[in-house]
């Protein structure tokens, strides 16, 4: 690289390079803004996959009076999550748990399982079923579309990278 020019490379698709992307957001006077920012368009990129996974899951067979509604449920612990630094950095869409829905924690992973999950029929712990949900709901969703998020992913990096290397320079 040569002197004077920015202290990263501007090709940040990698690990490496979002870490190098986020030490020099670090180094600059408001780096907590920046930092703030670029965590949002990251999240900003993902959102139709997360968007597409509620509509996924959303399209799941259900028996009518259960509540809560486990589908629901599910659909609003899906998000888009970004970290800068630690042990993990990155970006995904996560199904998170989703804990005090009808005491089925696990339900985001459970349902998107081919094997599905079994359960005590109405609470009687002495009849147990096995149940599947919609197979592989959230995989679906975004199979074929994975390049679309990470170049998403990868342009609001880059973007941020060319401001801070258009402030050094």
């Amino acid at each position: 690289m040569a002197s004077g020019g920015p202290p990263f490379a501007l090709g940040v698709e990698t690990h490496t390079g979002l870490a190098a992307l986020v030490r020099a957001i670090r180094a600059e006077e408001d780096g907590k803004a920046l930092r703030k920012e670029l965590a949002a368009n990251m999240r900003d990129a993902l959102r139709p996959g997360a968007e597409q996974a509620k509509g996924s899951i959303m399209g799941m067979v259900s028996v009518h009076g259960a509540t809560p509604a486990l589908r629901t449920s599910i659909a609003k612990k899906i998000r888009p999550e970004v970290k800068l630094g630690g042990r993990w950095s990155g970006a995904r869409v996560k199904a998170f748990k989703t804990k005090n829905i009808r005491g089925f924690p696990n339900a985001p992973k459970r349902t998107n399982r081919a094997s599905g999950w079994r359960h005590p029929v109405y609470g009687n712990r002495e009849v147990w079923v096995s149940q599947r949900g919609k197979l592989e709901w959230f995989d679906r969703a975004f199979r074929g579309r994975e390049g679309i998020y990470k170049e998403a992913v990868e342009a609001a990096m880059e973007d941020m990278a060319r401001r801070i290397a258009n402030r050094a320079g």
